[in-house]
């Protein structure tokens, strides 16, 4: 005869069961009015990610201004390795060139990238507390607060650059703190608040804002650059900073933890997605709370499906970060772009993310819905798309060299399919522990951010006085080596198993009765 746990374990076996029945009957089911709940904290998320990274990208376009290029000192150079020659068809706008190298500051290659790198030595610190935090306390108020203080601080930006370059780098470092704790808390928001068969599209939404918010703040950034008012360059920090705060006083207004805490969210939505999320989970316990408040720590960092996220995170985050931190100076003194052209074809690959990131977010889902592709194989399948193709692109965009239409040819694919690793590896933190989504994605977004400083030091050494189109093309030859090894690595080690070391002892021990219950009948 079974004992009374396994009999209790086989009946929450039967009513998940029949839980999942009833998900799968009421999802044509109307699931409340709009506009729904989940929807307003997917909106909000966007925004939020849109503001913070216009306050994280606005320094790569502004720094083009900032620095005085004719009191740099610059290797004599050959004749092969000169940048390309000025053209009217790279710019209607070549005449602006001139005074942008008027900038306050005498910045060498080196010094650009340590400020350039300074906000990733701060941003990776707070990747775990701030996952931790989210699913402790809750992800809202973590999430919000992130962004409010990297507002505070962007306003800061041009009173410590005035001030001093130390002063300016540990500002840029303790923006990098603030901001290091929205990704993963996010993602605690998602795992509680989005049924997991929309959670592919939903996140490429949401996580999309980064795209958008580097769309909108490149172009404008340019142009604020450009005018004669307070400098130019200082309006880039303001104008941003002052959005941050106005977006959080919404977000705290309109968004709560979770469904259970909403006040905005109807009981048919409500329902709709406690069914859903129940039908996925496993086994629950009553002690789940004082578990989730213990984490396997050397369980969880010796974890080869862990470490496949972290290694492609990392080689993916490389590739972003130097188009991000280097391609306006790369626009700016290789192909000799004005700065407002400069910014607005920085801005060309991720616009064409935000599209295509969506689609094949939309078609990943599809194709899992109707069961005609593994969620493991679904998740290789778009990391690989999202990872390869854009390092094609890098390797194009080197190879093209100082053909400007070319040039923003393979910018538009590369960062065309930027987007699709929202359906690979960004969303396998919760399929490896729902319990622990957010630290996961701390750990694993901690050693993604160590790209964030690594790339432009190392761009420093690369260009090392010598600003030329043969120093850049290793720049981006490096960084499609990265991001193609990172892929190989996911491809191998990845898995879609929620880990043993996300599953408490008392599970495991009941799962093993049961199933040695079912065995023996």
């Amino acid at each position: 005869m079974a004992s009374s746990t396994t009999v209790r374990v086989l009946e929450k076996h039967q009513y998940k069961h029949q839980e999942a029945d009833e998900v799968k009957e009421g999802e044509e089911e109307e699931d409340g009015t709009f506009p729904k709940a989940r929807h307003v904290f997917g909106f909000m998320g966007f925004l939020g990610f849109a503001v913070v990274y216009s306050m994280r990208v606005n320094l790569s376009v502004a720094i083009v201004t900032m620095v005085n290029q004719t009191a740099i000192p610059h290797v004599n150079l050959t004749e092969d390795d000169q940048s390309c020659p000025i053209s009217p068809s790279l710019s209607s706008n070549q005449t602006t060139k001139p005074r942008q190298l008027q900038g306050e500051f005498e910045w060498d290659e080196a010094t650009q990238g340590l400020v350039l790198g300074s906000f990733y030595y701060g941003y990776m610190l707070t990747q775990i507390p701030g996952g931790r935090l989210a699913e402790l306390y809750g992800g809202k108020l973590v999430y919000g607060l992130g962004v409010f203080i990297t507002a505070v601080l962007t306003l800061l930006t041009p009173l410590a650059a005035r001030w001093n370059l130390p002063a300016l780098v540990a500002l840029r470092a303790i923006e990098g703190l603030a901001e290091g704790v929205t990704y993963p808390a996010i993602h605690v928001m998602v795992a509680n608040w989005v049924p997991p068969f929309e959670r592919s599209t939903f996140s490429a939404v949401v996580y999309c804002g980064c795209n958008i918010g580097t769309v909108i703040s490149l172009p404008l950034a340019g142009w604020l650059c450009s005018l004669e008012f307070q400098g130019g360059w200082p309006l880039a920090f303001y104008i941003f900073g002052i959005l941050g705060m106005i977006w959080f006083a919404f977000w705290m207004w309109l968004v709560a933890d979770s469904p259970a805490r909403s006040n905005r969210i109807s009981e048919k939505e409500r329902n709709h997605i406690e069914r859903a999320l129940r039908s996925v989970k496993k086994i629950e316990d009553d002690d789940d709370d004082a578990d989730a408040r213990n984490i396997p720590w050397l369980a969880l960092l010796t974890s080869p499906p862990l470490w496949a996220i972290m290694v492609t995170q990392f080689g993916w985050m490389w590739t972003f970060l130097t188009l991000i931190t280097e391609l306006p100076t790369y626009m700016d003194q290789i192909l000799h772009f004005d700065i407002q052209s400069n910014s607005a074809l920085s801005a060309l690959p991720y616009f064409t993310a935000w599209i295509m990131g969506i689609l094949c977010c939309s078609f990943a889902d599809w194709l899992l819905n109707r069961k005609y592709i593994s969620l493991l194989n679904s998740y290789r399948l778009w990391n690989s798309v999202g990872s390869i193709i854009p390092s094609i692109g890098l390797i194009g965009v080197a190879y093209v060299g100082c053909s400007g239409t070319w040039v923003m040819f393979m910018l538009a694919v590369l960062g065309a399919f930027n987007g699709a690793t929202y359906a690979g590896f960004q969303m396998n933190h919760i399929a490896l522990s729902p319990k622990y989504a957010g630290t996961v994605y701390g750990i694993t977004n901690t050693a993604g951010s160590m790209s964030g400083f690594l790339g432009p030091y190392i761009t420093g050494l690369v260009i090392n006085g010598n600003n030329t189109l043969a120093q850049w093309r290793y720049v981006f030859y490096l960084a499609a080596v990265v991001s193609f090894i990172g892929n190989a690595f996911y491809f191998v080690f990845a898995s879609t198993e929620e880990q043993s070391w996300s599953i408490n002892s008392k599970k495991s021990k009941e799962r093993a009765e049961t199933e040695k219950f079912l065995a023996s009948t």
